[in-house]
């Protein structure tokens, strides 16, 4: 494995881990789960233009990720759609690039 595809799974593994420590504490501390953890998301103009911000970059990695998945027929790589909607795009990027960079067979 080359050492690029190294460092985007490397990448790929601390965007779940190091995001979903600071979700899952805060979802432990308010005991709201994850709706506490949603409401927060809007609590001011600051974590609503992040939300956006994030929402809009992983609408934007979706499409790519589609449209290159029809042209290359690399269909492993649609996993990260679900790992960017579902741990976020800090996750989902680096995964889609490591899948991405994958030797071709």
């Amino acid at each position: 494995m080359s050492p690029l595809r190294l460092i985007y799974l490397g990448l790929a593994i601390w965007g779940a881990i190091h995001p979903m420590y600071y979700f899952l504490g805060y979802m432990r501390e308010t005991g709201t789960g994850l709706s506490g953890l949603i409401d927060a998301w809007y609590v001011n103009g600051s974590t609503t233009g992040l939300t956006w911000d994030l929402t809009i970059a992983a609408i934007a990695l979706t499409v790519w990720i589609v449209a290159e998945v029809f042209v290359r027929r690399n269909w492993l790589a649609l996993i990260a759609i679900p790992a960017t909607f579902g741990i976020g795009v800090s996750c989902g990027l680096p995964l889609y690039l490591f899948l991405r960079t994958r030797p071709v067979v």
